[in-house]
């Protein structure tokens, strides 16, 4: 059930809480999640492959997550054309900054922290993939002008240095129905 808002005190209504079950250590989830299976293990690498270049060329759309130094974390969406990552070699990617809100959320928690995630989608598609790594926000270099929209370079980007990369299981999309348009809500 969602939780309510308390408009008097913006809380959650957290009534009944004391009737919840909560998780208490690592041992008591991997004994209620059991054992990943060890393809899901070996599918873990620290390098592009063919496969994973293929996605980054088809997605239009990642989502970037960032937490500040004391773990305020920050989920932001970064889209435009499909293939708009720029790779720089097998173990970094560019993620050009365009214009939007000016916020700088996740900039202002790279520049405290620099541990990201990027989550790649393509629409239709059955393929998530996830990037981590520790980031930078570049104010130039030569190959802005390889990420030129309309005659634009961006003035900043996101320079990730890959620690780790590998495709998610489809099933959360699945479930979703997120390319199902019936499924669709109007908004």
């Amino acid at each position: 059930m969602p939780h309510t808002i308390d408009t008097a005190g913006d809380r959650p209504d957290t009534t009944g809480e004391e009737d919840w079950s909560e998780l208490g250590s690592h041992a008591e989830l991997r004994e209620r999640l059991g054992e990943p299976w060890p393809v899901v293990i070996d599918k873990v690498h620290e390098r592009l492959t063919d496969d994973d270049l293929s996605i980054l060329a088809r997605s239009p759309f990642c989502l970037l997550a960032t937490s500040d130094a004391r773990g305020n974390c920050d989920v932001s969406p970064r889209g435009d054309a499909p293939g708009f990552t720029h790779v720089l070699d097998p173990a970094t990617v560019v993620v050009p900054d365009r214009p939007g809100n000016r916020r700088g959320d996740s900039f202002h928690n790279i520049l405290d922290n620099p541990h990201a995630g990027l989550l790649y989608l393509v629409p239709g598609g059955k393929q998530v993939l996830r990037v981590n790594g520790r980031a930078r926000v570049l104010t130039d270099a030569p190959f802005f002008e390889a990420m030129a929209r309309d005659g634009r370079r961006p003035d900043l980007a996101l320079l990730l240095e890959i620690d780790e990369i590998y495709l998610h299981c489809p099933q959360s999309l699945n479930r979703a129905g997120l390319w199902n348009h019936g499924s669709w809500q109007a908004g």
